[in-house]
């Protein structure tokens, strides 16, 4: 299952212009370059400062999973920043975001309406300020399950109330998140 941030970064590493680094050797020149350094490299991936030094130089070549696994994550999460902010900051102000999930939804409504939880799959643009909401939420270090409100809550908005013109006061649950993908 995906989280909603893991989303929100993949969603972000598709306006790339330029292919990740693919080699361990690139990879580990790149984190080298960013880190400036191969000591806060080592520290950073968990190895020595020698056995950074040698990926460098091209002597070791085939990382054991675990280290090639966080050696791409780490190059993935800073490989070409800005376009990156710029993909971010059109999506908050211009384009907005769609969501697409897979997940549990339930109501609080009006007394009489059906508000039992059920599995639906929802594919819903939402507008600018909500991206804006997700990518700030983000940044200041919200947990998973803040995050999924505030999807929630957009998904309610747009998608349940129609912006506003029917279902005045229906509060969505969005529980049992079994897929979620967002997109620019």
């Amino acid at each position: 299952m995906d989280t909603v941030g893991e989303s929100l970064d993949r969603a972000l590493e598709g306006a790339f212009t330029r292919p990740v680094p693919k080699s361990a050797q690139a990879q580990m020149k790149y984190l080298v370059k960013q880190l400036k350094g191969t000591r806060p490299a080592a520290e950073l991936l968990g190895v020595s400062q020698r056995t950074v030094e040698r990926y460098v130089v091209g002597t070791l070549r085939h990382p054991r999973k675990e280290l090639a696994a966080r050696l791409a994550g780490e190059v993935r999460k800073r490989w070409q920043p800005q376009v990156r902010a710029r993909a971010r900051d059109r999506a908050a102000t211009a384009e907005g975001i769609v969501v697409s999930a897979r997940a549990r939804f339930g109501f609080t409504a009006a007394p009489g309406t059906t508000d039992d939880a059920r599995l639906r799959h929802i594919t819903q643009a939402l507008p600018p300020r909500w991206a804006e909401r997700l990518f700030a939420a983000r940044d200041r270090g919200a947990t998973e399950a803040q995050l999924q409100d505030i999807a929630a809550q957009g998904l309610g908005e747009m998608y349940f109330r129609d912006a506003g013109r029917r279902a005045q006061g229906l509060l969505v649950e969005f529980t049992d998140v079994e897929d979620i993908d967002i997109s620019l």
